[in-house]
């Protein structure tokens, strides 16, 4: 492996691309760390790691958006708004008649929606720096010195709001830099810094609450604990990993041509259909769907304490125990897991295409046979994928409960952060194996 990776970095162009690429995340990480002067940082760190419901919430959106909403910097939002403008879109695309044609022109059309997008992501971005500054307001978290009659005035809110969406804007370009000279998809790479930022922090917590003794009894983790949680989180990178890259592969045939003396086609090829079609998405928006309940019920109990809406945010607040919140979360998981795969995956055009190019499935006719036997195997692999999800989804608050360690450890062994790693890490030594390849070297997963 060391001898693989050496021969990566003699590779002048790839040495260039990937040493750039570490350069912009560094940028990124720079500026991750840069405070807005509107707020008091250790007061708003106290006040949301003591507000449950706004807390776990904003926790939730820093995992994939590669945010720190808890600490008001030029990074503010993160990249969530571009995100949130790209699937838009996607979902726009599948439904609106101007957009799936634009579409369907390759890569001029792409471009097209790629530039209606930035587009979107400002307008997203003025909106939610906007709405986000004022919950700051009204909580008191801003400065005296920034407020005139207890309230922020215009110029300041102004001056932050264009901050945050500037910050946000850079992520954009940043990443698309990245796509264009250097090496893997910038915006996951984006993503993904930001969750293995963590992972410092979250080891130096787990070693704090341990005490490396066999049976310990003071309170904190021994070391039979520790063991089982490396081997666990060992355990579930492998799953993650053999999941991510499960395919059903359905064999294919092309026709045979006769041209003068020769005969082309009649290969027989396979077409692979993806077990976790939908990727992370399911996980996102389950766990978004369910954090505003916690909120609302949050609220209400304060108001209304002593009754249903006690017992409701019992439910949503306290994840660790809660077994109807994991089952809500599984159920929402699967139902997301459907929708997102009927979005992006249409069997009729994909049986269109193998029609149109001399291509069947031995046993089904081409057209509408093929379609329906595409969409009766998707339909059984994304129940397997969707249960996949689930359990990878709920495994922190499991752990969390069962072996008391901190949510902010438990969330590496599984959960949205996971499944970004992963992919992303995947979809890199890809793309860095097919230079490698290119050249006449072995790929990095490529066995001796």
């Amino acid at each position: 492996m060391w001898e693989k990776i050496r021969v990566v970095f003699t590779i002048p162009e790839l040495r260039k691309k990937i040493l750039f690429t570490l350069g912009l995340l560094a940028v990124y990480r720079v500026g991750w760390q840069i405070p807005l002067p509107i707020i008091d940082q250790s007061q708003m760190a106290d006040f949301f790691k003591h507000s449950t419901g706004v807390g776990q919430l904003f926790q939730q959106v820093a995992v994939f958006s590669a945010a720190q909403l808890n600490q008001i910097t030029i990074f503010g939002l993160g990249i969530m708004p571009y995100i949130s403008a790209s699937i838009i879109f996607q979902l726009l695309g599948s439904v609106w008649g101007p957009l799936e044609r634009l579409q369907k022109e390759g890569e001029s059309g792409r471009k097209k929606i790629n530039e209606y997008t930035r587009y979107a992501t400002v307008v997203l971005c003025i909106g939610q720096s906007w709405a986000y500054l004022g919950y700051l307001i009204r909580s008191n978290l801003v400065l005296d010195q920034f407020l005139v009659n207890g309230t922020m005035t215009f110029g300041w809110q102004l001056v932050t709001v264009l901050t945050m969406t500037a910050g946000t804007i850079f992520l954009m370009w940043l990443g698309e830099q990245i796509d264009e000279f250097g090496i893997g998809n910038g915006i996951s790479l984006i993503i993904m810094a930001g969750i293995l930022a963590a992972l410092p922090g979250a080891i130096r917590e787990l070693l704090q609450d341990s005490s490396f003794e066999l049976g310990s009894g003071s309170g904190k983790l021994g070391l039979e604990v520790l063991i089982l949680l490396a081997v666990l989180f060992v355990g579930v990178v492998a799953g993650v990993v053999f999941i991510t890259l499960g395919q059903r592969r359905i064999p294919t045939q092309s026709a045979k041509h006769v041209r003068g003396r020769r005969v082309y086609g009649g290969t027989r090829q396979y077409l692979p259909l993806r077990v976790n079609q939908a990727g992370v998405m399911p996980i996102i928006f389950a766990s978004s769907l369910l954090m505003f309940p916690s909120i609302l019920f949050t609220q209400l109990a304060k108001g209304y304490p002593n009754g249903l809406w006690t017992a409701l945010d019992d439910v949503f607040s306290n994840r660790r125990v809660s077994f109807v919140y994991n089952i809500l979360y599984i159920a929402l998981i699967y139902f997301f897991c459907y929708f997102w795969t009927a979005i992006t995956f249409n069997p009729k055009d994909m049986a269109e295409n193998l029609k149109s190019f001399g291509t069947f499935i031995p046993g089904y006719r081409p057209g509408k046979r093929t379609a329906d036997y595409l969409e009766k195997v998707m339909v059984r692999i994304t129940y397997v994928g969707a249960g996949f999800l689930g359990v990878v989804a709920i495994l922190p608050t499991v752990i969390a409960g069962v072996f008391s360690v901190p949510y902010q450890v438990a969330n590496f062994f599984g959960g949205t952060g996971l499944l970004i790693a992963v992919s992303v890490a995947f979809d890199l030594v890809q793309k860095i194996d097919s230079h490698l390849v290119m050249r006449n070297y072995r790929g990095l997963l490529e066995k001796g």
